[in-house]
């Protein structure tokens, strides 16, 4: 109980104590005439006001020396609100204060009705491997999505398919697009299977005249009889459901949940070093996390906050018009100012450049400088006494103060180091 709250207790047993006294002698006769009736009356009175005035500090004491009983119970529950902001001492926004970050699920979720099979992973795995998925033989899924050595990637600015002309946006990592909610970069499919359709039809990625051609195709393969039996069942023909039911499956094992960040939020102290544990944190104070959510940083994923969208405003930052991010709106309607964007995945980010829809970006920093510069509206300056600037104001004559936020050299240098701590060991060092 605090001192205040004994004060008043203390306080008011004396009061009652010399009201009760009072009433005492009120009824003795010494305070009013007994042949008036008043007497009476008025020992009624105080004492109902004793009464009433008695259960009102009983109720204080209680509520005081049993909140978990009684004042709890009434309070909205922290993990069930939506997450509050708070402001800094320099009077920043610094992002939702209650925000709990989490490691990346051993196991990626997988649809009802295409549960992931040993049979089915080991033929997708072939099908992606693959270059009869393509028109002239050519190309495979991993010809843009080289698991291995390139993180997922091809590591071009832009996709090449079978006509050997660069196509207009970025291969994204096949890693972890397990967890992911919407596929390609303006989100148009919403499942792995669903993703798998489009590469094989479309004329400058592998270029197939149909899905019956890709059936044909594999039709034709012996060998893939017995795979495709031993993943649907004996006599269940070959269909292009099937055929990206299994791509999908294998793809749902490429995950990847034994990146640094990962080991530090189970518990390991030393899994991420100083700078990459100041760049976690910036990246929640400033505003990353706003939009780069949940264990798979995404808020298209299956996992965490759902908010898959988000408008690239690239056209108010100088490092945003540099790079041409507003040439391609993606899913912005005509005329938009700036492109909207499916929210990427930053799991394996350091090993998945170049970045954004275009590939225009090579180095992680610069990266860093768009996003904080188009999405936050930051500005990148060492000079951290602008972060509070007076501005004179004559109608109220005197001084506003604007309040920007600015990251320095060190702040962009931090994140980049923590992103580095969302990558895998297995491809930290290539």
């Amino acid at each position: 109980m605090n001192a205040d709250l004994s004060l008043l207790l203390t306080i008011g047993l004396a009061m009652i104590a010399f009201a009760t006294t009072a009433l005492v002698l009120l009824v003795r006769g010494d305070l009013a005439p007994s042949r008036s009736g008043g007497r009476w009356f008025l020992g009624a009175a105080l004492g109902f006001g004793i009464i009433a005035f008695s259960i009102k500090l009983v109720i204080i004491a209680t509520l005081s020396t049993f909140p978990g009983q009684t004042i709890a119970p009434l309070l909205p529950d922290p993990a069930k609100t939506a997450p509050t902001a708070w402001l800094g001492d320099d009077g920043w926004d610094l992002g939702p204060k209650h925000y709990v970050w989490k490691p990346l699920p051993m196991v990626a979720p997988a649809p009802a009705d295409n549960p992931t099979t040993p049979a089915k992973v080991a033929l997708g795995e072939r099908l992606f491997l693959d270059t009869a998925l393509s028109a002239n033989h050519t190309v495979s899924c991993a010809s843009c999505h080289d698991v291995g050595a390139k993180a997922g990637t091809d590591r071009r600015p832009t996709a090449i398919g079978i006509t050997g002309v660069p196509g207009p946006r970025n291969a994204p990592t096949v890693w972890n697009a397990a967890f992911q909610a919407r596929l390609f970069w303006d989100g148009r499919a919403g499942s792995l299977e669903e993703q798998a359709k489009g590469p094989p039809l479309n004329p400058g990625e592998m270029g197939m005249p149909s899905f019956a051609a890709i059936e044909d195709r594999i039709k034709a393969e012996p060998t893939y009889q017995t795979g495709f039996a031993d993943a649907f069942g004996a006599g269940q023909p070959i269909t292009m459901d099937r055929i990206v039911q299994a791509i999908a499956a294998y793809e749902r094992t490429l995950i990847t949940p034994d990146a640094p960040y990962d080991r530090f939020v189970k518990g390991d102290p030393q899994a991420l070093n100083a700078a990459q544990q100041r760049g976690m944190w910036l990246f929640q104070s400033v505003g990353c996390v706003n939009c780069h959510a949940g264990p798979n940083f995404s808020g298209a994923s299956l996992i965490g906050p759902q908010n898959p969208y988000a408008p690239l405003m690239a056209s108010r930052s100088e490092y945003g018009r540099r790079h041409d991010l507003t040439a391609d709106k993606g899913r912005a309607p005509t005329g938009a100012k700036d492109g909207i964007w499916r929210i990427p995945s930053l799991r394996n980010v350091a090993a998945t450049g170049p970045y954004f829809h275009n590939g225009s970006v090579t180095d992680l920093k610069e990266a860093v400088r768009v996003m904080a510069t188009s999405q936050l509206n930051a500005q990148i300056s060492d000079d951290i006494a602008q972060r509070r600037v007076p501005m004179w104001s004559a109608d109220k004559t005197g001084f506003d103060v604007t309040t920007r936020r600015i990251l320095s050299t060190r702040d962009v240098d931090d994140i980049v180091a923590f992103l580095g701590a969302l990558t895998s060991d297995r491809f930290a060092v290539q």
